[in-house]
């Protein structure tokens, strides 16, 4: 493996087809005002709330872009926040009737670009590549745990 280009490398393609869909959806996004990270958070807020706490994680974003991404949404009327009855420390964000209204479309351009993507490629491939998916996601867990382990030593 001496020899190798960043081609041959399994995180460079990874990255690479990622930056490539995030662009995609970023210019969709731009044609309605918004951007990938606000659609992508509208996907995710369950109807009954999501905690703040809950969406960086989910979204691998930092907590100051997560803030302002949140702060847009509210000045554009898509989110609302409530603080939790059961735990007041607790911040739950709901969507409002135009960010479910928009939601709908958001899911609908994810929908289709899965679609077109799932009828290129074969049921056998798909599995394959799920299988494949899921053994990286393991492994960037082991390699997270051993950096844990060692920065908490």
């Amino acid at each position: 493996m001496s020899n190798y280009r960043a081609e041959d490398l399994i995180d460079f393609n990874l990255r690479h087809a990622w930056h490539k869909i995030s662009r995609m959806y970023n210019q969709k996004a731009k044609v309605h005002g918004l951007t990938m990270s606000i659609g992508f958070i509208l996907l995710i807020v369950d109807k009954e709330g999501t905690p703040s706490t809950q969406l960086g994680p989910r979204m691998g974003m930092e907590p100051t872009s997560l803030s302002r991404t949140l702060k847009t949404m509210e000045d554009k009327n898509l989110i609302f926040r409530k603080v939790d009855k059961v735990d007041k420390r607790k911040v739950l964000i709901f969507l409002s009737k135009e960010g479910v209204q928009l939601r709908k479309q958001v899911k609908e351009v994810v929908i289709q670009f899965n679609n077109e993507l799932m009828s290129r490629i074969s049921k056998k491939k798909l599995q394959i590549f799920f299988e494949v998916m899921q053994t990286v996601d393991n492994q960037v867990e082991n390699e997270l745990e051993i950096l844990n382990k060692i920065i908490n030593e």
